[in-house]
């Protein structure tokens, strides 16, 4: 698909990757639909996309909301007659031990990761469907494939998103629906506003696992999807290595995880209990990226975990050399 003059609604579009989104597609020449709960921050994104050229739309809405969603596709469809993209980046967290988890925060980070994606696929395919042709791209992780403790509703509902791609693409098929595809972003660590909105419980300051990756490069991604769609598109090379080890021993990267969660994701540096933006946005805070360096070459920390994978493959190969030995 022709990326300029594209119709594309993004959800999330205040901060982050979907913030670093809807820039791209503007760069790229398309018209841009923008949504997020905090109006002030989506207005400055909006602001930023009209500077770059792209013709534009805001809704401020939460996206748990049906009605919300609704509200997205209608004015979309007011304002420019089609919708070509459809980006679902909107994103909630909760980082706490699985037994102190409060429950209303783990169902509100389900409502607006599941259900919000849910709300906007469905409304996305139904247009599309009806014009006969259009992208749906949804924002999972790479922990769908690789879960990671203490964030138990994030990766639930990453999975969930994954598994609700591949559904979506089987039904497509088989209803012939050629011109409408279904393609899942998977990113590894990315620099974003993420880890400090979070809710917190462990008490232990959250940061992202090294090597972190800007948020721009997930945006290329997408960009690149609407031009040449696939199923799926990890970001990041330390994604495409965890992935592959997770299919030859996934018993070895569940406890290379773990431990790597507890060493590099929390951090020694105590912090107060808090719920972060589940109920509330913090709109002094969304920024496109969250400061942790992704623009720079952080060769230590990539090095480190570069060596780290390289050892896990080692420890691989050795588990395989020994299992196909007889007896």
């Amino acid at each position: 698909m022709r990326v300029r003059d594209a119709v594309v609604v993004v959800t999330g579009a205040s901060s982050g990757i979907g913030r670093a989104t809807a820039l791209a597609f503007a760069d790229a020449g398309a018209d841009v639909v923008l949504t997020a709960r905090a109006p002030q921050p989506l207005a400055e994104a909006e602001r930023e996309c009209a500077d770059r050229g792209a013709r534009t739309l805001s809704v401020a809405g939460d996206i748990s909301d049906e009605a919300v969603v609704a509200e997205v596709r209608d004015r979309t469809l007011d304002r420019f007659g089609r919708i070509d993209v459809w980006v679902n980046a909107a994103v909630l967290g909760i980082f706490s031990p699985f037994l102190r988890l409060p429950m209303a925060d783990a169902r509100r980070v389900i409502d607006v990761n599941i259900m919000g994606y849910v709300y906007g696929s469905r409304a996305a395919l139904e247009q599309m469907r009806a014009q006969e042709s259009g992208i749906l791209i949804n924002i999972s992780s790479v922990t769908a494939f690789a879960p990671t403790p203490y964030n138990h509703p994030y990766v639930m509902s990453k999975a969930a998103i994954r598994a609700l791609d591949v559904s979506l693409r089987q039904e497509l098929r088989l209803d012939r629906a050629r011109g409408v595809r279904v393609c899942t972003v998977l990113p590894a660590s990315i620099d974003t506003p993420f880890y400090d909105h979070a809710a917190n419980y462990t008490e232990r300051k959250v940061r992202p696992m090294p090597p972190v990756y800007p948020p721009e490069r997930v945006a290329r991604a997408v960009v690149n999807l609407v031009r040449v769609p696939r199923r799926e598109v990890i970001v990041g090379p330390a994604g495409w290595l965890l992935r592959v080890l997770s299919k030859l021993a996934p018993g070895l990267v569940e406890r290379l995880l773990a431990y790597y969660v507890d060493r590099t994701h929390l951090s020694r540096e105590p912090t107060p209990i808090h719920d972060g933006n589940l109920f509330q946005p913090w709109p002094d805070t969304e920024n496109l990226d969250g400061g942790w360096g992704g623009r720079r070459r952080t060769t230590v920390r990539r090095a480190a975990t570069a060596g780290a994978l390289v050892a896990a493959g080692a420890l691989v190969r050795r588990q395989m050399v020994s299992r196909a030995r007889p007896g």
